[in-house]
């Protein structure tokens, strides 16, 4: 366990903004700073990801400050989840004492899914790719759905549950995206239109506006301010491929040993985990993680998820803001599940509230099954 806090969290506006990239992170950055009961002088690090090349200089220059230490690695949807580890290191290294933690993007008002990923046709593989014309990033999730579903025996309707449990949570959820869209059923995910079998278009995550912020500070700070410390707990990282074709097992993920990692680094077990906060950039993300963290076997993850398990009320509460299905995904998601997970420790989810939660993971993705991290927090006890 860490001596390292998340004081403040907190999202910018989400959906369709038309707002500018760095807007929506300076909303993103001062909400989560009040949140904590701090300001931008009480900055002196900074992680983000996204903005461009150069994100934390672009940020910091954007807001005024003038950080000692910044973290901008590009690992997709699992990089905030990596600034989360990164940052407790450095405060506890004593490189800097506060860490904002942001990201935000436009992509629904840019009509763009840029930020996803792009192929480029002279990496190694592309070879092997791009003559096929895979949709990227839908193709590749596919053939991991699609082998997943033929080694296991499983059915379509294992990966629709995920998606009907994310929308009951999104419609318990004022900020969800699908919030006034009505619950969706497992007919409706299986007839929605084809897009690379087995996947249809309710299989896939939202494309919206956003962004999010977390306030990393000493777990020490952190007691001094409003708000009720989230403990880091544990954390754990793993890159595996850049693409399907250096791929061993498309079953198998990182998750593995960033899960590992996390719980030896916590001390603590699945079975202590009360609530978790899963990338689900598509359904069959949520199935292969759930296997790797060790929640459950190989080829189990349908039976896991089964009978309104993962629904509100369910015995395993997840992704209970919506998720990227239901809530809000703009481009990565990452940050927006350590959000959710600090406020349903710190008991703000309202009719979402998972009662008694004590520990929280959150998993990000990045890429295509590329990069995979995972946070342990929990209450100060």
């Amino acid at each position: 366990m860490t001596g390292v806090a998340i004081a403040g969290a907190a999202e910018s506006d989400l959906g369709v903004t038309g707002k500018s990239i760095l807007t929506l992170q300076a909303q993103a950055v001062t909400r989560a700073l009040a949140d904590a009961g701090l300001s931008l002088a009480d900055v002196d690090g900074l992680a983000t990801s996204g903005v461009s090349r150069f994100s934390a200089t672009q940020l910091a220059d954007y807001l005024g400050i003038q950080p000692v230490w910044t973290e901008s690695t590009f690992a997709g949807g699992c990089a905030f989840e990596m600034y989360v580890a990164r940052a407790a290191q450095a405060i506890e290294a004593g490189q800097c004492r506060t860490v904002v933690i942001s990201y935000g993007s436009n992509q629904r008002s840019a009509r763009s899914r840029s930020l996803a990923g792009v192929i480029e046709d002279h990496t190694p593989e592309a070879q092997f790719e791009t003559p096929y014309g895979p949709l990227y990033p839908f193709s590749y999730y596919a053939m991991a759905a699609q082998s997943y579903l033929h080694r296991y025996g499983a059915g379509r309707e294992s990966l629709a549950e995920v998606a009907v449990a994310a929308r009951e949570w999104a419609l318990l959820n004022p900020k969800a995206f699908r919030y006034g869209a009505g619950p969706l059923t497992a007919d409706d995910v299986l007839s929605a239109p084809m897009v690379s079998s087995p996947l249809t278009t309710a299989d896939a995550c939202l494309v919206t506006d956003g962004g999010g912020a977390v306030v990393v500070t000493s777990l020490e700070c952190a007691r001094d301010l409003p708000r009720p410390p989230i403990r880091v707990l544990g954390y754990g990282e793993c890159v595996t491929n850049t693409s399907m074709t250096s791929g061993d097992d498309l079953t198998v993920t990182g998750a593995v040993r960033s899960g590992q990692a996390a719980f030896a680094r916590s001390e603590l077990t699945v079975a202590d985990v009360d609530v978790a906060q899963i990338y689900d950039s598509f359904t069959i993300t949520v199935l292969l993680t759930l296997e790797g963290l060790g929640f459950c076997g190989a080829g189990e993850a349908g039976a896991f998820v089964s009978d309104g398990r993962i629904r509100p009320g369910g015995a395993f509460p997840l992704n209970t803001s919506g998720g990227g299905l239901s809530y809000n995904h703009p481009g990565q998601f990452g940050l927006l599940l350590i959000v959710e997970a600090v406020r349903q420790l710190r008991g703000e989810c309202g009719p979402r509230q998972v009662e008694g939660a004590e520990v929280a993971l959150a998993h990000g993705t990045g890429g295509i099954l590329s990069a995979h991290a995972t946070v342990l927090l929990g209450v100060d006890r």
